[in-house]
């Protein structure tokens, strides 16, 4: 065994080991009907988005502090677009930069409700993702130039605030392969749609969003070193409304400009032909006179000449600046100065213009960092599959199920219904699915995990597994979750070894103490303390279980096991004690009678009546007859029954039950819940999976069938499927696993759903998360910053890993008995004594080292 240690000059990785300044990676393509449901989220993490079609328009533009699906701002006669303007003195004309129109694109009570229906475009398109980078290639045998357009917002995992940035870049690479020269120009238009944001606004006759909230709308042409663009601002719209801001468009770094302020009137289309008959002229733009209209639209152009075979760029920026957020909640006719909580991403900046002028000056090296994460990632060993869902999903960290307030704190809904906001409050029986934020923001993760413990625990240690805001607010839903109370446990556990702070762990380890003795209160979830929970258990299936079950009891073994761990750590020995008789206890009780032989089942036992159970663990939304509930497991084979020992895995705990009856259950849930096809299946719930395609199912009976069972029994939904799947992969049944992922991604495949969308409870749904975890399961990674100790699998290949405050990239090359490790780091810091490969001898380090970014360190190990 042996180390050695290169530090990679500072220059060396400025410059990208990887070539990743000048590499755009692709993970997947797309074109024909592929494109048809694309929307890819392009904006800051907690900052809202715009979305990317797949034939290169924009849409969907939720920016305005809710999300907005289906929004695209058409006022006063424009709509948001980019134009190709061109010129080599036999052909002259002008498209929009976009590809043929999908086929929902064809009907409307007036005709087609595409904002660009009208205008010329290209006839082939294709698209590439790999998220947060798309590219659009467009191509026309009428054009004598081919485009390429590259889209991104900055996203560099472990720098929330780099990750932040409210806005869009668009790249337009134009190249002429022709043999003369060719003027062209770009020209990107935006109505100044301060004070609309897709649900206070009208649509009138023709589909068009009538400017309801906006007032006195005014542009400002603005320039700065390298810059020149358009601000949009109001001089009506009230200042305290959610709808109040700036917005920006901006040409960034060079190229013939020319804007216009205002477009004409718009009556009878008048307004769009004026600027159509403009631009295709000359490819630059006119002033026009001022107007009346609230919402006036800018455009700008710039220009440039390509000689024969050359290649050239112009970039152009939109940001957005909506200072006012207000509690989830909270209607406008009812809000007060109490309820305004505000943004991070607002404190950042003054407005939209300052986005711009300071995102200006650091492009480049944010685009390098943020290609730099993507190409070590698509790079990686991990099959594709993986890549993509753990890729796609991280998307919802830019749309509105996600925002930080104004002190940096993390929040999410669920989900996104397509005008609000969907189950409020960073549900902890949902966020304690998806594991992204952890391994790539963990002081993002660490905040929550404050917020959970510090704010939303009470005296007695009931959870609010809804935190109502502002913090002020943390604990007055007053309702506590059986898992998600018991998820949070584990998750700071998880967090506290990933992040190594002592000190934080003790701040925050009353709360935990006071959550887990929560279970033990009179008519509590294990009021006789025998490491089971038989009480009124409220769950991610938003009803209660009456009586064992594995679902909420393997989250509390892991609870058990996580604190245990934890009391240790802070000198809380008596207590450490306690939970690991606990834990004995009730993993041998839940091994002997609630494992049927090929699966864990629900032992119901009803309560009688309310008064044997505590208030504050019925939510209201289950069985009103607790004599007899409804809406139990019973003896349904559950997809996630051991979520808690998919966690334990992440956490690095182990096994919590027995290792042949936790993988007979995962056999049995292949056996009974898997459908090569929908089609034959009867679902009195919503549908996320249809017809021919291949899912896992909520729950199976293959035995006897409550007459109601639980609400969601015969559904299928994404982030349940990856808990299953990431755990079959952890127990050693990769193929079956990955099989399981392969089906869901199968399903959002551009043609019947968008990639960049799993929607459970509505869009973005924060649960689908849980996709990250086959990152880790395939990878073997598991880490503990409180030790430096660092474990990965001892599989040949180049290894992405990650642990939220750093990321970078391991080649673990296998030779007969001997091991190599080539560790990088790319971002951040990590603290290392050793790195383990599973059937080898530790490799040690002389001494713990801080590995920062551009470092690499070389280890050796040899097989035992």
């Amino acid at each position: 065994m042996g180390a050695t240690f290169r530090a990679l000059p500072a220059a060396a990785f400025a410059q990208g080991e990887v070539a990743a300044d000048t590499e755009w990676p692709v993970l997947r393509k797309y074109e024909g009907e592929q494109l048809e449901r694309i929307a890819m989220p392009v904006g800051g993490l907690g900052t809202g988005s715009v979305s990317l079609t797949g034939n290169g328009a924009l849409r969907d533009w939720e920016v305005v502090n809710r999300p907005a699906k289906g929004f695209t701002p058409a006022l006063s006669g424009a709509t948001p677009f980019f134009a190709l303007w061109f010129d080599n003195g036999e052909a002259r004309g002008a498209r929009v930069l976009e590809g043929p129109l999908s086929a929902d694109a064809y009907e409307g009570s007036h005709g087609s409700r595409e904002p660009t229906h009208g205008l010329p475009r290209f006839s082939e398109c294709r698209f590439g993702a790999a998220w947060p980078l798309a590219s659009v290639s467009l191509r026309d045998t009428g054009v004598p130039v081919e485009v390429e357009l590259r889209v991104f917002s900055p996203f560099v995992p472990t720098d929330a605030d780099a990750s932040g940035w409210p806005m869009a870049v668009l790249t337009y690479r134009l190249r002429n392969p022709g043999v003369k020269a060719v003027r062209v120009a770009v020209c990107g238009t935006l109505p100044n749609f301060v004070g609309v944001d897709g649900w206070e606004a009208e649509r009138d006759w023709k589909g068009d969003w009538q400017p309801r909230g906006a007032r006195r709308n005014r542009n400002t042409f603005r320039t700065a070193p390298g810059i020149a663009g358009i601000f949009m601002d109001s001089a009506g719209v009230d200042p305290k409304s959610e709808q109040w801001g700036s917005l920006a468009l901006a040409v960034i770094g060079g190229g013939d400009v020319s804007h216009c302020l205002n477009w004409t009137s718009p009556q009878w289309g008048g307004a769009l032909l004026d600027f159509w008959d403009d631009f295709s002229e000359d490819g630059r733009l006119d002033t026009r006179p001022a107007t009346t209209e609230d919402a006036p639209a800018g455009s700008l152009a710039a220009g440039l000449r390509l000689e024969a075979g050359e290649t050239r760029e112009l970039t152009f920026a939109i940001a957005w600046h909506f200072p006012n957020r207000y509690a989830w909640g909270t209607t406008e006719a009812k809000r007060t100065t109490a309820d305004l909580i505000g943004n991070h991403y607002t404190t950042r900046f003054r407005d939209a213009w300052a986005v711009v002028t300071e995102a200006a000056a650091r492009l480049p090296e944010l685009q390098r960092r943020t290609v730099a994460f993507v190409h070590e990632f698509c790079s990686s060993s991990l099959p594709e599959v993986v890549k993509e869902a753990a890729l796609f999903n991280a998307s919802t960290f830019a749309t509105q199920t996600c925002f930080r307030t104004p002190d940096g704190k993390l929040y999410g809904w669920e989900g996104t219904a397509d005008q609000r906001g969907c189950c409020h409050g960073s549900c902890t029986h949902v966020w304690n699915y998806e594991q992204a934020t952890a391994y790539l923001f963990g002081e993002l993760a660490w905040g929550m995990r404050e917020v959970e413990f510090a704010h939303a625990t009470n005296e007695q240690g009931l959870m609010s597994f809804r935190v109502n805001l502002p913090l002020s607010r943390a604990q007055s839903f007053g309702k506590a979750a059986a898992d998600g109370q018991m998820g949070c446990v584990m998750k700071v556990y998880r967090d506290w070894r990933l992040r190594g702070d002592d000190e934080g762990l003790k701040r925050l380890w009353p709360g935990v103490r006071r959550a887990l003795e929560f279970c033990w209160i009179p008519g509590g979830w294990d009021a006789d303390r025998d490491g089971v929970m038989e009480g009124a258990q409220h769950n991610t299936m938003d009803v209660e279980y009456y009586g064992p079950n594995p679902q909420m009891g393997f989250w509390y073994l892991g609870a058990l096991r996580a604190a245990a761990e934890m009391a240790g750590r802070v000198g809380d020995d008596r207590f450490a004690a306690t939970c690991r008789e606990l834990y004995e206890r009730g993993s041998g009780w839940l091994d002997q009678h609630l494992f049927n032989g090929e699966y864990y089942i629900h032992e119901v036992r009803p309560p009688g009546d309310a008064s044997k159970v505590a208030p504050s663990l019925l939510v209201g939304m289950g069985s009103k007859d607790l004599s007899n509930p409804d809406f139990q497991l019973a003896g349904g084979c559950l997809v996630d029954q051991l979520v808690g020992q998919f966690m334990a895995h992440v956490c690095g705990l182990g096994h919590l039950g027995r290792v042949d009856q936790i993988r007979s259950t995962l056999k049995s849930i292949l056996k009974y819940n898997y459908r090569e096809t929908l089609a034959s299946h009867f679902n009195a719930m919503r549908g996320y999976a249809l017809e021919n395609e291949s899912a896992l199912l909520m729950a199976a009976y293959p035995k006897e069938r409550p007459a109601k069972p639980f609400p969601y029994f015969s559904e299928v939904m994404t982030g349940f499927e990856y808990t299953a799947a990431v755990h079959m992969i952890q127990e050693g049944m990769v193929e079956e696993g990955l099989t399981c992922i392969r089906n869901i991604r199968a399903r959002y495949d551009g043609v019947r759903r968008n990639p960049f969308d799993e929607a459970e409870c509505g869009h973005h749904y924060a649960r689908a998360m849980a996709s990250w975890a086959a990152v880790l399961a395939l990878t073997g990674f598991d880490y503990s910053a409180a030790d430096g100790n660092l474990r990965l699998a001892a599989k040949q290949g180049r290894h992405f890993w990650s642990t939220g405050y750093a990321f970078g990239v391991c080649e673990v090359g296998l030779r007969g008995a001997e091991a190599s490790i080539r560790l990088t780091v790319r971002e951040g810091e990590i603290t290392l004594s050793r790195v383990a490969l599973p059937g080898f001898g530790p490799a040690t380090l002389p001494a713990v080292r801080k590995l920062n970014a551009g470092m690499t360190i070389t280890l050796s190990a040899r097989r035992l």
